[in-house]
């Protein structure tokens, strides 16, 4: 089949998606997931898809920062995506993993079964919307995993069965932050629930924090074994999109030491 020299709004779209999800350093020709997407697409080679995942990179603020460039022709054409994203977070990533699936002959449903459950005796606008928050959690998880390169921010965990994207500003509470990555923090779930039970807190210095409740349980065991051993120790910071500290300060305003 013969290569169209331009690219669909939905093709952009999908590849963004991509964006999202893989480290910069592996958008390349020959990653086994730019390869999967070129065939998804059919009539896109590797080597174009990694172009334009290059093209995302160069309208993204944190790469431009780093001078990395792409082609005009190339900018031109990412950049509405990108802009897109910036205004409708939620509503960008949703649709991508919707045409994404649609490539590949699925419904959203089918290609995340993990939700299956949560949409028991569902139906209409209460289903479309648990649905649509499940799938952006989903990306919101692998976005955040990618940035810290699936190690736990406070333990160093390596292992993805235990990780989870925390957010610091919490989704509930802004809706417009809640798929941005300087607003999630890759933690283990001990340390999430943690955090999120504000026993612990993340200064503006990302020094870890512990509250007076959980300095009531000094003398156990696993309150060093922990916390102890980590208090006023720095997590670790991804190389990109480090927790945005006005995020933290929201955090900490509402966090009793």
């Amino acid at each position: 089949m013969a290569k169209s020299p331009n690219w669909t709004r939905e093709e952009l779209i999908v590849a963004f998606n991509l964006y999202l999800k893989l480290p910069f350093g592996q958008m390349h020709k020959g990653n086994a997931k730019v390869k999967e997407l070129a065939a998804i697409l059919g009539r896109r080679t590797p080597d174009s898809v990694a172009m334009r995942l290059t093209n995302f990179a160069s309208v993204d603020p944190y790469h431009q920062n780093r001078g990395v460039k792409g082609m005009s022709g190339g900018y031109s054409q990412v950049k509405p995506i990108w802009d897109e994203f910036i205004n409708n977070q939620e509503e960008l990533v949703f649709e991508s993993e919707r045409i994404l699936a649609g490539y590949k002959h699925e419904t959203i449903e089918e290609a995340y079964p993990e939700i299956e459950f949560d949409l028991k005796d569902l139906k209409g606008e209460t289903k479309t919307r648990l649905v649509k928050t499940r799938v952006n959690q989903s990306v919101f998880r692998q976005m955040i995993l990618k940035t810290y390169e699936s190690r736990c921010a406070i333990s160093s965990i390596d292992l993805p069965e235990l990780l989870v994207a925390g957010h610091i500003v919490p989704w509930s509470e802004n809706e417009h932050e809640r798929l941005n990555p300087e607003n999630g923090i890759c933690l283990s779930h001990l340390y999430d629930r943690a955090y999120e039970k504000g026993l612990i807190c993340i200064d503006t210095g990302y020094k870890l924090l512990l509250s007076k409740q959980l300095k009531g349980h000094i003398t156990k065991e696993f309150y060093q074994q922990f916390f102890g051993r980590f208090e006023h120790q720095s997590i670790r910071i991804p190389k990109s999109y480090q927790p945005k500290k006005e995020f933290l300060e929201y955090r900490l305003e509402r966090f009793q030491m």
